[in-house]
């Protein structure tokens, strides 16, 4: 009995599945551009649970050959392998139809920078982002009247002014890593352990950085704090480690005695980093209150934004500042966007480095030329940063081919949205879903030269004199991995900042090698690191499945 009424109800879904697809289907058809149909639903919870289980098993047999078209598009992140594919054989516009929506995909410039600067016709579905509320309301949930309070409070701190600060302290944690890793007892073999201490490192600067949290640069606790608690730092890195577990268990529940050992450490850090976001918040409210400025960091607009929503609360919705919970949920937000992308970036980087020597000696010239001898703890940021171009075209080379988000989903309002793409205008249904197409803009032929090659020389070009490199500006939606329009990334400024004084500070004086396997010749070398880079696997931002496969060796530059 019970096996017959699962077999009904799984024949019902399917039969509801393919009925509610061609509805789906008949409605984008009116768009009247290229239609793949998707049977399944690519964010069905359970689907999403269980997807990479069922392709470990296909991958297994031998059906690639026989697999359909649309197979493709079920795997998580397939954007990555895919590329500029689909949309070199379908065009500028095409869409894929499954039971629940429609999902249009954009690679058109002009199309893109609409889709990007028309706020009010192409929403953000903040519903899909819920999941990032772990500790409270957050920017990236905030619906369309509330977005602009966020966004009012998040920009302050991001200004020019605490830009020095960034460079400082990533200039520290850099020499911190060089240390770390000459002084090491396997440093002559290597390091396999290149994207953990990004992460390591990213991680030390946004804590400094954001909530004036200074730590050196060491290994993370990797075992159970039994007395007392983690330091914030550590309490975030297993919080950030763990981000997904935490936005599908509630946190709250994770310290139970009979729960197992890695829940339980996980549920200890959770609650132990909300100990410290309030006593953040509490220091910055005693300083507030006693007239002193704060430390100038993060929280203290925070704290000017609880005051302020304080004094608002007498409405009965609040339409200033920030609230307690909105605070803290933005601070995970902020932690989680801004201390991943930038470590993995760094983690690609410094891998694709060592396999380009040409492309270490050509920054290292620029950064010998522009910082003149001085000691590294005398560079200036104003001086120096806008000199270090080749730096910022490492930079955009490595997002352009290497983006952390492969997404950027927007969504149609309850009315049909019109947009113009090429010479036609087409008529999108409402309510349906549409995203510029991040890696198919950034190596599309038609925009890069060479599209699939790590040039960071095509971003320098002559400046007016002739005398002089500047960075070349890409065509207007070719470029976009920090978003683009009214709602581009708050922390753009802080990832350059960052990543060039790293990159600055390491090939001032090191240089950067692989150290191959046994019997492994160059070319062997080169392409099993290829592999690697290129075997990636999207568990909300892009990384790399294996980096430990990679030993990275730091020796000293001529």
């Amino acid at each position: 009995m019970f096996v017959a009424v699962v077999i009904g109800l799984l024949l019902l879904y399917v039969t509801w599945s393919l009925i509610a697809l061609e509805i789906n289907y008949q409605r984008a058809a009116s768009m009247k551009i290229p239609l793949v149909r998707l049977p399944i639903d690519p964010l069905n919870i359970l689907f999403q649970v269980f997807e990479s289980h069922i392709w470990k098993v296909i991958d297994q047999l031998p059906v690639a050959s026989f697999l359909p078209t649309w197979a493709r598009y079920a795997r998580r992140g397939w954007y990555f392998k895919d590329k500029a594919s689909s949309h070199l054989r379908y065009g500028p516009i095409w869409a894929l139809v499954t039971p629940s929506d429609i999902h249009i995909l954009v690679c058109d410039p002009e199309a893109v920078r609409e889709v990007f600067s028309r706020r009010n016709d192409f929403i953000r579905p903040n519903k899909m982002y819920k999941l990032l509320e772990v500790y409270g309301p957050t920017i990236s949930t905030a619906d369309q009247s509330n977005w602009p309070r966020h966004r009012k409070v998040l920009a302050t701190p991001f200004n020019e002014g605490a830009m020095s600060f960034v460079w400082a302290e990533s200039l520290r944690q850099t020499r911190y890593l060089i240390d770390y890793w000459a002084k090491r007892e396997d440093s002559k073999d290597g390091s396999s352990s290149t994207s953990k201490d990004t992460r390591t490192l990213s991680l030390n600067v946004m804590a400094a950085c954001g909530f004036r949290r200074s730590f050196d640069f060491k290994s993370v606790v990797e075992e159970e704090a039994t007395t007392g608690t983690y330091t914030y730092r550590d309490a975030l890195q297993i919080v950030l480690d763990n981000a997904i577990l935490l936005m599908l268990l509630p946190r709250q529940h994770l310290t139970y005695s009979w729960l197992p050992q890695n829940l339980r450490v996980l549920g200890k850090a959770a609650a132990d980093f909300q100990l410290h976001m309030t006593s953040m918040l509490e220091e910055e409210t005693s300083m507030m209150h006693q007239g002193e400025k704060g430390s100038g960091s993060l929280m203290t607009s925070l704290v000017r934004a609880l005051d302020t929503h304080e004094k608002d609360d007498t409405r009965a919705t609040a339409t200033k500042g920030l609230s307690v919970d909105e605070i803290f949920g933005n601070i995970f937000v902020i932690n989680f966007a801004g201390h991943d992308t930038t470590a993995n970036t760094l983690a690609f980087t410094m891998i694709l480095l060592a396999i380009n020597p040409d492309v270490q000696d050509w920054v290292r010239e620029e950064i010998r030329r522009v910082t003149k001898g001085l000691d590294v703890a005398d560079w200036d940021y104003e001086k120096l940063f806008p000199q270090l171009t080749r730096c910022r075209a490492i930079l955009h080379e490595t997002l352009r081919l290497y983006p952390p988000i492969l997404a950027l989903p927007k969504w149609t309002t309850e009315n049909p949205t019109s947009l113009r793409v090429g010479d036609r205008t087409v008529v999108i249904p409402p309510r349906s879903g549409i995203s510029p197409s991040v890696l198919a803009s950034h190596t599309h032929p038609d925009y890069w030269p060479e599209p699939l090659s790590w040039k960071p020389s095509r971003w320098i070009v002559s400046d007016s004199t002739g005398a002089g490199e500047v960075m070349s500006v890409p065509q207007h939606g070719t470029f976009y991995p920090w978003s683009d329009g009214p709602q581009n990334c708050l922390g753009v400024k802080f990832s350059q900042v960052e990543f060039v004084a790293v990159v600055a500070c390491l090939l001032h004086t090191e240089r950067l090698s692989i150290v191959p396997n046994a019997g492994e010749s160059t070319d062997d070398t080169l392409g099993r690191v290829r592999n690697v880079t290129e075997d990636c696997d999207f568990q909300l931002l892009l990384r790399m499945k294996h980096p430990e496969k990679i030993r990275v060796r730091c020796s000293v530059a001529e």
